[in-house]
């Protein structure tokens, strides 16, 4: 502490010699120097805190750095054997998940199931050929009330066809891979549609982007799209009404997900740009939500959402968490109460502790506005 302040020697970084920096052009090299500069810098920031402590206070701080370097190895070793339990479970599931396949889609029959009319519309044999579970996974996913919000009504008749739902994750880069399998159908022609989430960070989680399937539509069945046809103004040489394509809701949209900018510097810095930024994060979270909900809720409990159980369940939290908040309320409610009395008192006796002959001449109700000298009790802070 007595000794002059130690400074780092960055004379070195501008040698273009050095290995890194030699095969980069002069612009990059000398943004990889300031990088190096300002790293170093804050280390050297960092030691000077250290140095700015007491020798017995520093000690104490260096052991406890210690402590936290075992305790982020523990933490390492705790998301590497999670992520191996998560993975083990996920192969157990799939057994499961097979058989909710074959059922829902009719390629298995289960025993017991009556084989007779079971309504008055089967029984006039318009719904007599049905196999498996109709809009099993239209209904699952409209349950949900995130998904339902992205579901349009254009959207139900291309989801009928939608016979499963697999998630999978992918180590490299870190992330994970949702797949919709597709029956034939009218729409597109596409069998799966996939949608991919690239996380910088699968713990924290981090999303650095996410990559969808481009659907191959038929002619004019793309539910993405509405058309719209104007005539043309009298007189006009073109008597051909005019055709216009606009983009409009859809839940086939999460499959053409936001695209962040490969290149930084297209995010300037101005009003303009950080406006774009924050939409364009708040889009990314948003389809985040989308396929995180798809993943931790409906494909692992897609029969209780399809019945609506899932629903009851989620209310049923909300309810417990809404009487968490009452009673935290209620807590504060009572300690400004308390707060309110101490004061009283407080006053009280700040009253009794003054002299007598400045109060003698001083008429009740002479506060301003006419009120009492004692605030009415309905008019304290709730």
């Amino acid at each position: 502490m007595g000794g002059e302040k130690k400074s780092v020697d960055l004379s070195d970084l501008n040698n273009p010699l050095l290995p890194a920096a030699a095969a980069l052009s002069a612009e990059d090299r000398a943004g990889l120097v300031n990088a190096l500069k300002d790293k170093l810098q804050g280390l050297a920031d960092h030691a000077d805190l250290l140095e700015s402590l007491p020798p017995n206070v520093r000690t104490r701080v260096e052991f406890l750095r210690g402590i936290q370097s075992q305790h982020d190895e523990m933490e390492a070793k705790f998301f590497e054997e999670r992520t191996a339990l998560e993975d083990k479970y996920q192969k157990l599931y799939e057994p499961l998940y097979t058989k909710r396949y074959e059922i829902v889609n009719g390629v298995v029959e289960v025993d017991g199931a009556a084989k007779e009319p079971t309504s008055e519309k089967a029984a006039e044999g318009e719904d007599s050929d049905a196999k498996g579970v109709p809009d099993f996974w239209l209904t699952a996913l409209k349950t949900n009330e995130i998904l339902t919000e992205e579901i349009q009504e254009r959207d139900e008749a291309v989801l009928k066809y939608l016979k499963d739902i697999k998630w999978s994750r992918i180590a490299d880069p870190k992330g994970f891979k949702l797949e919709f399998f597709f029956d034939t159908n009218p729409f597109f022609k596409n069998s799966v549609l996939t949608k991919i989430y690239h996380m910088v960070d699968e713990d924290d989680p981090i999303l650095e982007k996410a990559i969808g399937t481009e659907i191959e539509w038929y002619p004019g069945k793309n539910v993405t799209q509405k058309v719209l046809k104007k005539k043309p103004k009298k007189g006009s040489k073109n008597t051909k009404p005019i055709t216009k394509i606009e983009e409009c809701e859809s839940f086939f949209n999460f499959f053409s997900p936001p695209e962040v900018p490969e290149d930084e510097e297209e995010l300037d810095e101005d009003a303009v740009c950080i406006r774009y930024a924050d939409e364009l994060q708040g889009q990314m979270e948003h389809d985040y939500d989308i396929g995180s909900t798809i993943r931790d809720k409906i494909i692992p409990h897609a029969v209780s959402w399809f019945t609506g159980e899932a629903v009851q369940a989620e209310d049923f939290e909300d309810m417990e968490d809404g009487d968490d908040d009452d009673e935290d309320d209620d807590d504060d409610e009572e300690d400004d109460d308390d707060e309110d009395e101490d004061e009283d008192e407080d006053e009280d006796d700040e009253e009794l502790s003054k002299p007598k002959n400045k109060l003698a001449g001083k008429p009740k109700g002479a506060a301003k506005g006419g009120a009492q000298g004692e605030q009415p009790t309905e008019c304290k802070q709730q």
